[in-house]
């Protein structure tokens, strides 16, 4: 028996487990962005990040603005860094459109499809659990919407449960941003969202757009936001003099339970960590009883 599989809590093992990225903004040739931040570099860092942490997830998904604007060589970098990562990871990867991208340019540059102005939309059967993308994305404008027809496909989709239920990946976030700025840049008539998903089985919604980690609840669904790769916004000012910097980067550790659904966020640092606990550590604790985990690491040592 592997230390992995002795359940030491209240929860079994997650059902399905999935990486959440956000906000690339790649540029072809890899000029810096906004002449300070080398996003292809801090893809880099993050994908190696992603690879330090040992799983195999069911899918690596990101969450729009893939490109910042829409360059063919742009989104064909981006599938040379992924890729290989994917593949030695064996999980699919879920492309999301964002504001800054393109679709003709994505369709036919990232995902071998026809040209075309059609929104980026996808269904992904991850052994019982449904992903469903959807393109906020508005040709030529940088806020959010979603059309009649979209969200008429998103009803269908929507119409037969999934054993393990649904889980939307979308670029604007169905919430509010304390940054004013991005208020303008909202995802308009969240409304007819709420109606399309209403008493469906929508478990949770992954966002991008903010380029800082924040969470909600829309129509009754958690909403998890990742962090962008490329640079995050310093929260530590106040809000209307909120700008990016290059550091705080992140991504999303999603974990699919039975009852709930968990994003954990992953810092992309380089510090030194301690070495209590290891692979050792949990399996001398799978070698004891549960009352024996309790007295070896719950009960508290007294001083005199």
């Amino acid at each position: 028996m592997s230390p992995a599989s002795v359940q030491f809590g209240q929860y079994p093992p997650a059902r399905r487990t999935l990486l959440h990225l956000s906000d690339t903004h790649l540029l072809a040739g890899n000029p810096p962005l906004g002449g300070r931040y080398d996003t292809a570099a801090n893809l880099r860092r993050t994908l190696e990040a992603v690879e330090r942490i040992g799983i195999r997830p069911d899918a690596i998904v990101f969450t729009g603005d893939l490109t910042d604007l829409g360059e063919p060589d742009a989104y064909r970098a981006l599938r040379d860094a992924v890729q290989p990562v994917a593949e030695r990871l064996g999980a699919p990867v879920v492309w999301v459109a964002g504001n800054h991208d393109e679709r003709p340019a994505m369709r036919r540059d990232l995902l071998a499809l026809e040209p075309t102005q059609e929104p980026v939309v996808g269904v992904w059967d991850l052994g019982g659990l449904r992903l469903v993308a959807l393109d906020t994305s508005v040709p030529g404008w940088h806020h959010g919407d979603l059309d009649d027809g979209q969200l008429a496909w998103l009803r269908e989709v929507l119409a037969v449960p999934a054993p393990l239920g649904t889980i939307i990946a979308m670029h604007h976030p169905p919430l509010p941003s304390h940054l004013p700025l991005f208020d303008i840049l909202e995802l308009r008539d969240q409304g007819r969202l709420a109606q399309a998903i209403g008493g469906t089985d929508v478990r949770a919604i992954l966002a991008g757009h903010l380029h800082y980690s924040t969470s909600g609840t829309f129509a009754g669904v958690p909403v998890s936001v990742s962090a962008a790769t490329c640079y995050t916004m310093d929260l530590a000012r106040p809000a209307a003099d909120v700008n990016g910097m290059d550091a705080g980067q992140s991504f999303h550790l999603v974990h699919v339970y039975d009852t709930t659904v968990t994003h954990a966020v992953v810092p992309v640092v380089d510090a030194p960590a301690g070495d209590f606990f290891s692979d050792a550590w949990v399996a001398r604790m799978a070698a004891l009883s549960p009352q024996e985990r309790l007295q070896a690491f719950s009960r508290k040592r007294t001083t005199r």
